[in-house]
């Protein structure tokens, strides 16, 4: 039979595999670049600021992406917990994109406006003062470490050139708006906007 030929070779065994998962990808992604919901922001999404920038760089460099995902699931058991289900349009200006899966700690995308500025502070400089069942990591060198103000400016231009519509009054201002802050600063400023915009409605 025809499919034996297949099954005892596993050249050509391999060459189907890709073939079948390559028409499968193409199937489910490329429609993707064509939908309006995918790829246009969602109403009054705007990119970040300089601040809130610095805080979303310092926030990959720590690795807090690699146990909080952003990115709650259309699912009551998640839309209770966290919130609105997230949408691609809330993440267009995002570079690189962090939705994730991971769960070691809870998802972040509806994080913002929850707690006080205080309270991250307080969370990030030891989370067991605040959850004293957490896991997670002190970053005590956040309140001592200042920001870089001459980066932020480069950072949007780059960003600029993929598609983040950042103006030049903006690229210009940024090191102004970030000058004299620490890294806290800038987490806690990246932590307070996440999913501000789309509220939960039951």
């Amino acid at each position: 039979m025809k499919h034996e030929i297949v099954e005892k070779n596993i050249g050509l065994m391999i060459v189907f595999i890709i073939v079948a998962i390559s028409f499968g990808a193409l199937v489910e992604i490329v429609p993707l670049f064509f939908q309006k919901q995918t790829t246009e922001p969602v109403e009054g999404l705007k990119p970040l600021g300089a601040l809130e920038l610095t805080g979303r760089d310092i926030y990959i460099r720590e690795g807090c992406n690699v146990c909080h995902s952003q990115m709650v699931r259309p699912m009551r058991s998640e839309t209770e917990r966290y919130g609105h289900y997230s949408v691609a349009g809330e993440s267009v200006y995002d570079h690189p994109f962090l939705w994730g899966s991971k769960r070691t700690g809870p998802d972040l995308a509806r994080v913002g406006g929850r707690y006080s500025d205080e309270w991250h502070r307080a969370h990030l400089f030891n989370p067991r003062d605040v959850v004293p069942e957490s896991i997670m990591p002190a970053y005590p060198w956040l309140f001592e470490n200042d920001i870089d103000s001459q980066l932020v400016g480069k950072k949007m231009a780059a960003l600029r050139k993929v598609g983040v519509p950042y103006t030049d009054d903006d690229i210009a201002g940024a090191a102004a708006k970030v000058e004299g802050k620490t890294e806290i600063d800038a987490v806690v400023a990246y932590l307070q906007q996440l999913g501000t915009l789309l509220k939960y409605r039951r």
